[in-house]
């Protein structure tokens, strides 16, 4: 129950959009979140009980609320966004501004340059970007260096400065990259044509930059001057082939942001493609770590303003992965089901799953304990265990209504197979199918091996089946005397269950889980180790016939026998000369004389009968 002082304060809240503080005892701040109603989003966390343990904790330190109302939901959203930014409270998703992307400058001066940097100053100059890929950055800058003469040196080439310096012309005018406005071989308006083009260039709009082109090039063709208009045709060209490179759909769909997202258990991944003309312009994967248990739709919410205040972006059309709640202002937002459009989302999506396996790829690289750590501590806490389960081990049984009946047993260490230590046991106890009893002795002379022997035990066992596997498991280990010292689950394969001992609700992982994925490998490694070991036995079990139950006849003969004759039958009917010429004289008179001496014991039992 809130104190007095928080349910007056409920009261009072206005039913109008806002963010809302939650301020602890100390007055430090927990929580900022938004809200189109702030009466009934605030009141939410005090009128109803949650299943998340980390909410719950959070309402239990909660002394005071401040609120801060705006005129509509999105103005609340871009408010929350910089407040978390300034403040990082402990349960919201860290929105930390990255001040390292690089751009591209077009700086505020006479002749102006065309150059990256890290560290955009307000003087006037334009900035474009910022780059998520320094790679991309370097492609364009590259691009502009040949398709057009931008001076690279910091020299002064204003109008007072040209008349009362002397500047000489250097290397990069003697290469062709640049044309010498230092010495004013170049006109200041011919020049700004070439900065224009860049410009429309960096923002994306190469079509209008290769009609100009084009233009040009017609021109000097028609006044014969062909030199020059190849020159223009190698550069239309070259930005031909530069935008083939980076068209992925039609080019009709213009000046468009993509946002997708999809998370695993603890983080989310949002990926932005900034199109123009068909075009990608900017890509960038942002990782949220989850807080509240929030969902996608939230946690996308959340993302599109930051993303696009980052990058600069006022596109009027947006294309989602999901749906939201959220309305921007003058933007219209778009589902797409097929098409261009859809496989922009599929793609966006490919770039986030890029960004997630190249980031657990890193880790495992840069260290590869880290991983490990972290996967150990998340099954401990996600199975309830006493301790991490560095050493699992998994049961399965394979039969064929009763026959041939047999067990595996694979072992993970550090989450991974440890294929020397996999076993399989031959069902030696049970007669008929009974899983239950055949799980009984599999889990009994595997431990009691491990005992006798002294060897490890495991932290963890999983058995794959439900209730009645389980129950025959825990009673092997209560009759070894280790009840109790290992821990011991059983997953059920319709709904992916966990069941332990005496608990008769499962418990259910979030299908992502590293966990759920740990012991569904588990689970999948144990039925094949068993199935291949139960086809093999199968296999010698139906290659074995009755010539094999001749004394002095062996393997090799019953094959060469069963190649040239095809059944038993027909080697049965065969004459001596043909058994002599596949297995000898010796062997041959053995077949005969067993075969006879059948004969005779069937004449006898009908005689009888």
């Amino acid at each position: 129950m809130p104190s007095d002082h928080l349910s007056n304060l409920l009261k009072t809240l206005p039913p109008k959009p806002g963010i809302y503080q939650h301020l602890d005892k100390d007055g430090r701040i927990l929580y900022i979140g938004k809200a189109k109603n702030l009466k009934k989003r605030v009141s939410s966390y005090f009128n109803k009980s949650h299943d998340s343990s980390r909410i719950r904790v959070m309402v239990g330190k909660i002394v005071d609320i401040h609120i801060i109302v705006t005129e509509t939901e999105f103005d609340a959203l871009l408010l929350e966004n910089n407040l978390i930014k300034e403040y990082q409270p402990r349960y919201n998703i860290n929105l930390k501004d990255d001040k390292t992307y690089p751009w591209i400058c077009i700086k505020k001066e006479a002749f102006p340059r065309i150059f990256p940097t890290r560290n955009p100053i307000k003087d006037g100059s334009e900035y474009f970007g910022p780059y998520a890929s320094v790679k991309v950055m370097k492609t364009v800058l590259n691009l502009i260096k040949q398709l057009y003469h931008i001076r690279t040196c910091k020299l002064n080439l204003s109008a007072n400065a040209l008349q009362t310096k002397d500047y000489r012309i250097c290397l990069e005018y003697h290469i062709g990259n640049c044309l010498g406005p230092c010495e004013q071989l170049q006109s200041e308006e011919s020049y700004n044509r070439d900065i224009e083009a860049a410009r429309n260039l960096l923002k994306g709009h190469l079509s209008s930059v290769k009609h100009n082109l084009s233009e040009q090039m017609q021109a000097a063709a028609t006044d014969l001057r062909f030199e020059e208009a190849q020159k223009i045709k190698e550069k239309y060209d070259l930005l031909d082939r530069y935008q083939a490179k980076s068209t992925v759909v039609h080019p009709s769909i213009s000046n468009v942001d993509v946002f997708s997202i999809f998370s695993d258990a603890e983080y989310a991944y949002v990926n932005y493609l900034k199109i123009i003309d068909g075009a990608i312009l900017q890509s960038h994967t942002l990782e949220l770590k989850k807080k509240l248990e929030e969902s996608e739709e939230e946690l996308l919410e959340i993302a599109i303003p930051e993303l696009r205040s980052r990058f600069k972006s006022h596109s009027k059309e947006i294309y989602l992965s999901h749906a939201i709640k959220l309305p921007i202002p003058d933007v219209f937002t778009h589902l797409p089901q097929r098409g261009d459009k859809k496989k922009l989302i599929e793609l966006s999506i490919k770039n986030g799953r890029y960004f997630r396996l190249e980031k657990l790829k890193n880790i495992q690289t840069v260290d590869p304990d880290r991983h490990v750590k972290r996967l150990m501590k998340q099954m401990k806490e996600d199975l309830r265990l006493s301790e991490e389960p560095t050493h699992i081990e998994c049961f399965d049984n394979s039969n064929i209504q009763g026959t041939y009946p047999v067990s595996a047993c694979v072992v993970f260490k550090d989450g991974k197979p440890s294929k020397k230590d996999y076993r399989h046991f031959n069902i030696k106890t049970v007669v008929g199918p009974d899983d239950f009893a055949s799980m009984y002795e599999a889990v009994s002379r595997r431990y009691k091996r491990l005992l006798e022997e002294k060897e490890p035990l495991p932290q963890l066992i999983v058995i794959d089946g439900g209730k009645g596997q389980l129950s025959s498991s825990v009673q092997a280990l209560e009759d070894l005397g280790l009840r109790g010292k290992i821990a011991i689950l059983g997953i059920a394969k319709r709904l992916e269950e966990l069941y332990f001992p005496e608990d008769p609700y499962p418990l259910y992982l979030d299908k992502r889980s590293e966990t759920l994925k740990v012991i569904q490998r588990m689970r999948d490694e144990a039925h094949r180790f068993g199935i291949t070991h139960h086809r093999n036995k199968r296999s010698k079990g139906t290659f074995k016939s009755e010539l094999s139950e001749i004394k002095g006849i062996g393997d090799e003969s019953v094959k060469l026998l069963l190649k040239k004759f095809k059944s038993v039958s027909k080697v049965r009917e065969a004459s001596a000369d043909a058994l002599e010429e596949i297995v000898g004289k010796n062997r041959s008179l053995l077949i005969i004389n067993h075969f006879a001496a059948l004969k005779k014991e069937d004449h006898w039992k009908c005689t009888k009968t």
